[in-house]
């Protein structure tokens, strides 16, 4: 016999003397089966979160025991599609209760009517260990889909196998039995608990950037394959814009992208733009390679707290196969902010601005699921997670922004006053780090130049100059600073506006390769040794601005194709010249 609901608060359901449940198993909620997780037991209660509107649900309704964990199901179908915060696909839900989400809507994760080219990958007496592929598909015209033998399984053999040829998700494709004598039919597809982090071979050291073309974060503030970032700012700042040019441009093969908590229109945009938008690196569908999780501010809270493991379950799966996977989070304010009312419908003891105690080790459990992994398969993979923070006034000592910094090696502060003033992307390069240069030096050594990372140091060293000059500039102006002072001002307002502020609708700018950003910086750095031995020549600064190359070098992002580097010959080509004229005057 099930157990009945005592009590509803909100999305916290209760029953008492309910002694069949386990602890963060998955049940069904009243008559219209709502999908709940039991997160705690004592002898007398057990709690339950629903993920869905309680509305109309009445004390003494059932709950029935599934017996299994919240799970994902995982296999092909996820590319392309679009779900909620449990894995529910939205544009099915739609075909059946409309616009609007039904209540106990019972809809399979992926299309089952679907067929796929399946190719099986094994032989019969073939000898198949957990995490091993046994049959590929493919999902997308950029996807192969690989399916593997689930970790939860033993080291098998194989029995029997299907023909090549067209199958559904569900279809039996392979038949193994284990080295206890159970016998399993292996479908397209799989079941993973959504809390639980899908095992590896070995985590590998992260030596490989993801490269996005935006200067600002490939040369100041890189991120590497497998490696962590948190993009805090204030409203109005571009953390969803920031992230977009990400899944854009970024080099990782599967996006995941998950509005966690964000408005229902701006999510409505992201679903527009993204069904709209072209791979630049193949001239196809961007959908091909991205999975979108809408879980809108909305929508019920504690499906929002899942929505974060639903889309990193997803990113380990495709890891798994050996692809580099990209986990955009926006924002993981709001998923705090769900994990706080449901803590306080708990009646928990409350922490730092009523978040749970528990918010740091929840944050350290979510990025602690990135890296870059050698697989059970032996193949190698990545997750890389970057996680909005939208901390209330552009504060960023508030706790999810101050606990978000213990655990990621990258932060991208943005900045209002840059957004405001139309500085895109609006990252703060004072107040912004990157502890991944030393992992990515080889790679710059060996794929861009041994010079890139003296460079750019050059160049942060003189935006750092420039930022406590501007403190005496506030203070007395800048006509008594000595010409020396003035020429750092001066390039570092064409490294601010000609280098790290970029374009997203200028063909040339809005993705820039690795060696335009280096020749960009050397240039810059060039003229500026140049024109500092001219004024310690007793040369005045105004003579250099009336020469219009400081303009000149402001313009270079877009005068200078990507396909045509040649064309900085012909700029040091006019400083020389400058130089020497000035020198010989």
């Amino acid at each position: 016999m099930s157990s009945k609901i005592f009590s509803i608060n909100g999305p916290v359901i209760k029953a008492r003397k309910a002694t069949e449940f386990s602890m963060m198993e998955m049940v069904y909620v009243g008559k219209n089966k709502i999908i709940g997780e039991v997160i705690s037991i004592n002898e007398n209660e057990t709690t339950i979160q629903v993920y869905e509107s309680t509305t109309g649900l009445k004390p003494g309704e059932p709950i029935y025991s599934t017996g299994t964990p919240l799970f994902a199901t995982l296999g092909p179908g996820i590319i392309s599609n679009i779900f909620d915060g449990i894995e529910r696909p939205l544009k099915e839900m739609e075909k059946s209760s409309g616009a609007f989400i039904g209540i106990g809507s019972d809809i399979p994760s992926l299309n089952e009517n679907k067929t796929y080219d399946v190719t099986v990958t094994v032989k019969v007496g073939d000898t198949i260990n957990p995490g091993e592929i046994y049959a590929t598909c493919p999902e997308t015209s950029m996807i192969t889909h690989k399916c593997m033998l689930s970790p939860l399984l033993k080291t098998s053999v194989v029995k029997e196998i299907k023909p090549n040829g067209q199958y559904k998700v569900n279809d039996t494709i392979v038949i193994i039995e284990d080295e206890n004598g159970n016998v399993h039919e292996l479908s397209l597809c799989q079941k993973w608990p959504i809390r639980v982090a899908r095992p590896v071979k070995n985590r590998l050291s992260i030596s490989r950037p993801l490269i996005t073309g935006q200067r600002i974060i490939d040369t100041m503030f890189p991120i590497a394959k497998g490696g962590t970032a948190a993009v805090p700012g204030g409203f109005g700042t571009g953390k969803t814009m920031t992230q977009h040019a990400l899944a854009k441009w970024s080099d990782a093969d599967i996006i995941i992208y998950v509005g966690c908590g964000e408005r229902g229109n701006e999510m409505t945009q992201v679903l527009e733009e993204f069904s709209e938008l072209i791979d630049p690196r193949t001239g196809k569908a961007l959908t091909d390679r991205t999975t979108l999780i809408a879980n809108t501010s909305n929508m019920p809270v504690a499906a929002r707290e899942a929505s974060i493991y639903t889309g990193i379950t997803l990113a380990e799966y495709y890891r798994d196969m050996g692809y580099h996977v990209a986990i955009m989070a926006d924002s993981t304010s709001r998923w705090a902010e769900a994990l706080r009312e449901i803590s306080g419908r708990l009646e928990e003891m409350p922490a730092e601005e009523g978040f749970p105690a528990y918010l740091p080790s929840r944050l350290s459990q979510f990025y602690e699921r990135a890296g870059y992994m050698e697989t059970l398969s032996g193949q190698e993979g990545s997750v890389t997670i970057i996680g909005a923070v939208s901390p209330q006034g552009s504060d960023f000592s508030e706790p999810v922004t101050q606990n978000t910094k213990r655990f990621v090696r990258c932060f991208w502060a943005l900045d209002k006053a840059l957004a405001y003033s139309r500085h895109y992307p609006a990252i703060n390069w004072i107040t912004s780090y990157s502890e991944y240069d030393e992992d990515l030096k080889k790679f710059y050594d060996n794929e861009v130049g041994e010079d890139f990372l003296n460079i750019k140091q050059k160049i942060s060293a003189l935006l750092a100059e420039e930022s406590k000059l501007m403190e005496i500039v506030k203070l007395i102006g800048a006509d008594v600073l000595p010409d020396d002072q003035k020429l750092v001002i001066e390039i570092s307002k064409v490294i601010r506006v000609g280098f790290l502020q970029q374009n997203a609708f200028h063909k040339d700018d809005a993705y820039v390769t690795l060696e335009k950003q280096k020749q960009m910086m050397k240039i810059i750095i060039y003229f500026y040794e140049n024109a500092s031995k001219l004024i310690s020549h007793s040369i005045p600064f105004s003579v250099l601005v009336e020469s219009g190359i400081f303009t000149k070098l402001s313009r270079i992002k877009y005068d200078i194709p990507n396909d045509d580097l040649d064309k900085f010959n012909t700029y040091y080509d006019e400083i020389d010249l400058f130089i020497k004229k000035q020198l010989n005057n």
